[in-house]
């Protein structure tokens, strides 16, 4: 009876009934589509946002059209220079928020803000600094979000990582088959507009979807049964920064596969062209973030299914797709735009790989005690890696687009 009695008050506490691990899978999954989903759509429309926003009206004219200065048709900037404005808040937030108090609630209401007015300031900014500042502020929110959600997922137990993680993933497929799906019917700014409704569903998943936990309670990860209940003391700076040495071998191949696949994406993708098809260029651009974002997708959902712990091995076949992609935007030698397609969906099965599975094996080896704060300091690898990538992109295009445009 005893034993019984325990278990039901556990239950209790942690709100361990099935309708309420139902609503709490379906509140991490929604966060993770809703809090990722502005990130993704900035990315997805940089190419729109530089040709609009950022060339003069005689450049814009002829963005893309071939000249003797720009034999590729390239836009004046590469699509990293939005990488970057998406990412180094973002890296910067992640960098510091981890060692700072923890208030979820606060955190979580920055977040439903500063995206709403990110959208407000791209889809009206009649100026660069007003466009880059949008991007800013959607770029805070999806960092702030990460890092909270995912050390406030440490009271949920570890189907809440995959719930969120498979979010995520949803949310490359929905932001960039959206904004793709809805540039065909609409402007920039009006597609902008419709989406003010992410940041509404984020608040209402997170407050009204998502039960409360015990807040001096977590599920304990290696318990399948989720019935046992452990204490988590509160870590001092000091004490956090001691555990970054033991989590090396999460953060090195998380940021390599980060740091590969957004050189890719922000660097060379923009200046792989297909002529006489279906897709002018800016299409087909938009269309290799969508196929992109499937890949994600797919793979942060595996985590329910089964789990790959060699992240290393991801990283070095993130690396073969740098070596074709790269090859690809100089000399042109791929015959169809098809097999881009597969092998960007390739890259994008392999990054939401690393991701998923570098957070749900450190939930099931990083002692419970250090797993709050461990998952929020390693959040910070793949914004790294992005930020980097970002940087590099810049001058790869700037010296690609002054090659010969190669011909076939």
């Amino acid at each position: 009876m005893d034993v019984v009695t325990a278990k039901s008050t556990v239950k209790d506490e942690l709100g361990g009934t099935r309708a309420a691990r139902w609503r709490n899978f379906i509140a991490f999954w929604l966060i993770g589509l809703c809090n990722n989903y502005g990130y993704v759509v900035m990315l997805s429309a940089a190419h729109d946002i530089l040709k609009e926003k950022f060339s003069s009206p005689e450049t814009s004219a002829t963005t893309n059209d071939m000249t003797v200065d720009n034999p590729r048709g390239c836009n004046e900037i590469s699509t990293g220079a939005i990488l970057l404005a998406d990412i180094l808040p973002c890296l910067l937030i992640k960098l510091t928020v981890p060692f700072l108090p923890f208030y979820v609630n606060v955190r979580v209401a920055i977040c439903v803000i500063s995206q709403i007015l990110g959208f407000l300031a791209v889809a009206f900014g009649t100026t660069p600094w007003i466009t880059i500042m949008g991007v800013i502020l959607t770029s805070c929110s999806s960092g702030l979000g990460e890092i909270t959600i995912l050390s406030h997922s440490y009271k949920y137990g570890r189907t809440s990582i995959a719930a969120w993680s498979s979010g995520t993933g949803g949310a490359g497929v929905a932001g960039a088959f959206s904004y793709a799906g809805f540039r065909l019917i609409m402007t920039t700014e009006t597609t902008l507009l419709v989406m003010l409704v992410v940041p509404v569903t984020e608040a209402i998943a997170f407050w009204l979807i998502m039960t409360r936990p015990n807040e001096k309670s977590v599920l304990k990860y290696g318990i399948s049964s989720q019935d046992e209940i452990i204490k988590v003391p509160k870590k001092t700076i000091k004490e956090k920064l001691s555990l970054v040495p033991g989590l090396m071998p999460y953060l090195i191949p998380l940021f390599l596969v980060y740091l590969f696949e957004y050189y890719i994406n922000q660097g060379l993708h923009e200046l792989i062209q297909f002529d006489g098809i279906w897709l002018n260029h800016a299409e087909q651009y938009r269309w290799y973030q969508v196929d992109y974002q499937i890949g994600v997708f797919i793979s942060r959902s595996s985590a329910t299914f089964f789990t790959f712990n060699k992240i290393w091995l991801m990283a070095l076949f993130q690396f073969i797709n740098i070596v074709i992609f790269t090859t690809e935007s100089i000399l042109f030698y791929i015959p169809s735009i098809w097999i881009v397609f597969v092998i960007t969906f390739w890259e994008g099965l392999l990054g939401g790989a690393s991701y998923v599975n570098t957070f749900y094996n450190m939930g099931e080896t990083i002692p419970d005690k250090d797993l709050k704060d461990s998952l929020g300091i390693v959040s910070m690898a793949d914004s790294l890696g992005i930020a980097i990538a970002g940087g590099i992109a810049l001058p790869v295009h700037k010296a690609i687009c002054r090659l010969p445009r190669p011909q076939y």
